[in-house]
């Protein structure tokens, strides 16, 4: 209690304080609240808007930001509109739509509960591999199995996602197509393809028009090129914007092929009012809210659910956790493909102190059995000095495949 006093008096008492965060704090069952605690400080403070002063999330994809602007979230429209009715009546306009979505429809988790309930029967997953990559993954296989219709668009047919689809499409990867990403600090990068496309493999924005083409809707997904996308997106996000949403890039809307095609990095807002160079939010001390003013949102605290396992007999109890390692990249669908990436950690191993080493009866390179109320694993035992009596490391990038 008392190193965590101190460190907050020693936060309050230094002008300059960045947090970085990233998926320790954000994917848990209180990633909210943690996320808020941190943003909560920092505005007591009034460390945000100001050189060396802020909240900065490290989010775990490296266009997490521009995921979002789109309006990849359930909870939200594209360009940061949500499902108020003048938002939904604004982009419904904008697109010269005959109907509109008018609610956020399911997070990650419970849209796979949908599908195990058979209320969703068909899917179409695109660059991602959620038979593993999602919580309690045995739920999750059972659900896709139950799926009437899945369809995978995938750069590999090796992962456990890709052999349960009914239909598995060739996606273009990471440097075999265009567009643009954003980063956690608002950045807008071109990314341009440097090697042709394989095969019959094409980008997902070119798989999405042709089916919406051959449903009906041809009118308005007409788009040739991720140029023509990138316009009306930036087009949008300026639509009838009047200053309410701090995301507009309606500056970029006019661009022509050659102009997109030469974009050099640059950090939103893009506008009229914010010409490039100036670049930094909150530092007139206004916020994103109705009287511009910030919010300070209560908290509250909620523990992990664990599930009970019954003790084996002669069994060591182990708090698990999970992370990364440097080389390689969630589920390992396109890292593990890569022999120099696999030479640091080629097999899963399952790392521990010297003290748990001991009361186990192991040593490193042994064979150890993992187990609780949601799965088991056979994995070899590392040795981690950092790590205290009772707890483990496994890196969570292996899978069946």
């Amino acid at each position: 209690r008392s190193d965590l006093l101190g460190f907050y008096q020693l936060f309050a008492r230094t002008p300059k304080t960045v947090t970085l965060f990233c998926q320790g704090i954000n994917q848990s069952n209180q990633g909210v609240d943690k996320a808020n605690a941190i943003i909560n400080a920092h505005l007591m403070c009034g460390r945000i808007g100001k050189p060396g002063a802020a909240p900065f999330s490290m989010t775990g994809q490296p266009n997490a930001m521009g995921g979002r602007e789109v309006g990849g979230l359930a909870t939200q429209l594209a360009a940061h509109m949500g499902f108020g009715e003048a938002e939904c009546d604004r982009v419904q306009r904008f697109w010269g739509s005959p109907t509109m979505v008018r609610g956020p429809g399911h997070k990650a988790v419970e849209l796979f509960e949908a599908v195990h309930r058979g209320e969703i029967r068909a899917l179409w997953v695109l660059g991602t591999n959620p038979a593993v990559s999602l919580p309690d993954g045995n739920r999750v296989r059972e659900a896709l199995s139950r799926c009437e219709l899945l369809v995978v668009s995938e750069v590999t047919a090796n992962t456990d996602t890709a052999r349960l689809a009914h239909l598995l499409l060739p996606a273009a990867a990471w440097g075999e197509k265009s567009g643009t990403v954003t980063n956690s600090e608002r950045t807008i990068s071109r990314q341009r393809a440097f090697l042709p496309l394989p095969g019959e493999a094409r980008p997902d924005w070119w798989a999405l028009t042709r089916l919406a083409r051959r449903l009906g809707f041809g009118e308005g997904f007409a788009y040739e090129h991720e140029h023509e996308i990138f316009c009306e997106h930036a087009a949008l996000s300026g639509f009838e914007n009047d200053g309410s949403r701090q995301f507009d890039i309606s500056g970029l809307a006019g661009l022509t092929r050659a102009e997109f095609e030469a974009l050099s990095p640059l950090r939103w807002p893009v506008n009229a009012d914010w010409p490039r160079g100036r670049d930094r939010l909150f530092e007139d001390g206004r916020f994103a809210t109705p009287d511009g003013r910030a919010r300070l949102l209560p908290l509250a605290q909620r523990f992990p659910e664990q599930p009970e396992t019954p003790p084996l007999a002669g069994a060591v109890s182990l708090l698990l956790n999970s992370g990364r390692l440097r080389d390689q990249w969630h589920t390992m669908t396109r890292t593990g493909h890569v022999p120099r990436l696999q030479e640091a950690e080629p097999w899963p191993r399952v790392r521990m102190g010297a003290a748990s080493l001991l009361a186990l009866g192991v040593k490193e390179g042994d064979l150890v059995r993992l187990c609780n109320g949601l799965g088991e694993a056979l994995l070899l035992v590392g040795l981690d000095e950092g790590l205290r009596e009772g707890e483990a490391f496994l890196p969570m990038h292996w899978t069946d495949s």
